[in-house]
């Protein structure tokens, strides 16, 4: 177990969506309360990468370690997006796995994972996707033991496979202007159902499909974050203080939240058409927003999926 002895880095002018995984960490805590589990100089690697003749991280592309937030005990994670697009093998995933099932005996006021992953390593998918299903359990058990769990989405590689599914998992989800959020990401559409059915090269249509407006527009996030660190301070605070309890009946209205989800847009062809039926008197002005104007068109509009969650 390691401090971090870095320089403190201002959180008002680091942008999250460029920093690194230790920097975002660093930054979002109170100063000088991280500590790190299983750091670099444990070195612990992926056994499986240098049969495919890839470089590995001493910290498999996620951090993991306990901190102060406010003045609160938390347990932290993050991945970092650029190490194989903060991927997850059989120890990337095994980190935060653990770090989950340390909060059952540690009691932390929340955990906090900073997601930036393209979703599960093709080198380790057996591992990776033993890793998710193993992560989403331990999320429902830290729920159901009373400790939220917040999603933190901002990073380069978005959240996307196997991290869209813990997301769903997560009490609550904190999504700025460069994040994005699906199951399937722009390449993998493409290469399955061709470029006519999604162009991952047309950005505009990346980011009104997934993108961090989209998804809080349609209740898929609980806030949205200018891209500083300390934007995603505030909202982690303010998430933990209002995150649901987790029983049947926050589940049961869950499920009704998508299924009238599904009935209201389902034949929508494009987020634009979304943000109509929703009531935004400008669709095609969301896209160019800055973060004032779209947080009081999300409140304008009122709908309710955002307090669904």
């Amino acid at each position: 177990m390691a401090g971090t002895r870095a320089a403190r880095i201002d959180p008002d002018t680091v942008s999250w969506y460029e920093a690194t995984a230790r920097q975002r960490v660093r930054a979002l805590v109170d100063p000088g309360s991280f500590r790190e589990f299983l750091g670099p100089t444990e070195r612990r690697m992926s056994p499986h990468l240098p049969l495919f003749d890839l470089p590995r991280a001493f910290d498999d592309g996620i951090v993991v370690g306990r901190a102060d937030l406010d003045g609160g005990p938390v347990l932290i994670a993050a991945q970092e997006g650029r190490f194989m697009g903060g991927a997850f093998g059989e120890v990337h995933g095994g980190k935060l796995v653990g770090l989950l099932r340390a909060a059952l005996e540690l009691k932390p006021t929340a955990v906090l994972i900073l997601f930036d992953t393209g979703g599960v390593r093709l080198q380790e998918a057996n591992a990776g996707e033993t890793a998710i299903a193993e992560a989403m359990r331990a999320i429902v058990d830290v729920r159901a033991a009373g400790i939220p769990v917040i999603g933190l989405i901002g990073g380069r590689a978005g959240c996307y496979g196997g991290g869209g599914l813990i997301a769903g998992t997560c009490s609550r989800l904190a999504v700025s202007e460069g994040g994005r959020i699906s199951v399937s990401g722009p390449e993998v559409i493409e290469t399955n159902k061709g470029a006519e059915e999604f162009d991952s090269r047309d950005r505009a249509l990346v980011w009104r499909t997934m993108g961090g407006k989209h998804r809080r527009l349609i209740g898929g996030a609980d806030a949205f974050c200018a891209d500083t660190v300390a934007a995603f301070r505030h909202a982690a605070l303010d998430l933990i203080r209002r995150a649901p309890t987790f029983d049947l009946a926050t589940l049961d209205a869950e499920q009704a939240r998508l299924e009238s989800r599904i009935a209201r847009f389902g034949e929508c062809r494009d987020a634009t058409d979304v943000w109509a039926r929703l009531g935004v008197n400008d669709p095609e002005a969301v896209p160019a927003m800055d973060t004032r104007a779209f947080d009081e068109t999300v409140s304008r509009v009122g709908d309710a999926d955002h307090d669904a969650r």
